[in-house]
């Protein structure tokens, strides 16, 4: 099978239906196989493609890779830009990397789109963890080809198909370390989790998965569009009217205060070109949802906050408001 081709064609293919004609974009490249096997794709589809190296200084030998990594795109005929950054610590070292990583790209693009090498294996491992800690639909649909400015062009290909055809090309991707230790989670769920559940069910599981991605995909767009009309009439001031939500089903009205109280707390929503933040947790929603769906006269409910106060929701009239209490 000629691997090199098929990655190729799923590039001028997502170029065709996501670009709207542009032929300017940037890779964001790590120097492995999946983003190293893109670029070359999307120079090989005649698009203008500058790579974009984030430097994380998390690796003894990163300022180097990063700089083969950028010799490796021009040497494909590719523009290439490092992108040093300093990686912070909140959520830990793969949250606070990915959060640095996306500012720079974010920063560096300049108005173009970004295409990431994520691949199918990518959204196997991203259904399968946000199935194990209990994630919302949204979740569970995954990530999708095309939130711009962010593009997956390879999400149907495996990650066997991008190290063949590196192969194929003659490059030569370089190992992250980090992709193999068990430190992490998606390492393991990559080498342990996901290999035992193909033994006992008898192969396909990454396949089912990213099925069920956009099967749920779909079905989250409807719902999406249905909430946003829901919200618009919920709207009073800078709170929620009851009325229209009480009327509503759940599966319409949690999803209205979901994404409520994702801007109370500041997390982006799924269009936003910044990474995600946090979300209201599943019980933060049930309880404001408890305001609406099961009203007995029940206090303010805790949604956000730092040590000298905290931000309530409270029903006032009818209306899903704001507090601020000071603690203590």
């Amino acid at each position: 099978m000629d691997r090199a081709r098929a990655l190729t064609a799923a590039v001028a293919a997502f170029a065709d239906r996501y670009l709207e004609g542009r032929r300017s974009v940037c890779v964001a490249l790590s120097g492995g196989p999946d983003s190293l096997a893109l670029t070359a794709a999307a120079v090989c589809t005649d698009l203008n493609v500058t790579a974009l190296i984030v430097d994380h200084g998390l690796q003894p030998r990163s300022s180097a890779v990063a700089r083969e990594a950028a010799d490796a795109a021009e040497g494909l005929g590719a523009g290439a830009i490092v992108l040093p950054v300093t990686v912070g610590t909140d959520g830990g070292m793969e949250a606070a990397a990915r959060t640095a990583r996306y500012a720079a790209l974010e920063e560096a693009r300049a108005g173009r789109p970004v295409l990431l090498g994520h691949t199918l294996d990518d959204q196997a491992e991203t259904v399968l963890l946000g199935l194990a800690r209990g994630s919302g639909p949204t979740s569970l649909s995954g990530m999708r080809p095309w939130r711009a400015p962010w593009g997956r062009p390879l999400l149907a290909l495996r990650r066997a198909d991008t190290v063949a055809a590196c192969a194929q090309w003659g490059l030569s991707p370089v190992a992250d370390p980090h992709n193999t230790d068990p430190r992490f989670t998606r390492v393991r769920v990559r080498t342990e989790v996901l290999p035992l559940m193909d033994e006992v069910l008898g192969g396909g599981v990454r396949e089912a998965l990213a099925r069920t991605a956009d099967l749920l995909a779909a079905d989250n767009e409807l719902l999406d569009e249905l909430a946003g009309e829901l919200a618009r009439t919920c709207v009073a001031g800078d709170g929620l009217a009851v009325g229209p939500l009480e009327q509503a089903p759940a599966a319409l009205r949690t999803r209205v205060l979901h994404r409520w109280l994702g801007a109370i707390r500041g997390a982006d929503d799924a269009e936003s070109a910044r990474p995600p933040r946090a979300g209201p947790t599943q019980p933060v929603v049930a309880a404001v949802d408890a305001l609406v769906s099961d009203w007995r006269g029940q206090g303010p409910v805790a949604v956000g906050g730092d040590q000298s106060s905290r931000v309530v929701v409270e029903r006032v009239d009818g209306v899903l408001r704001l507090a601020i209490q000071p603690r203590g």
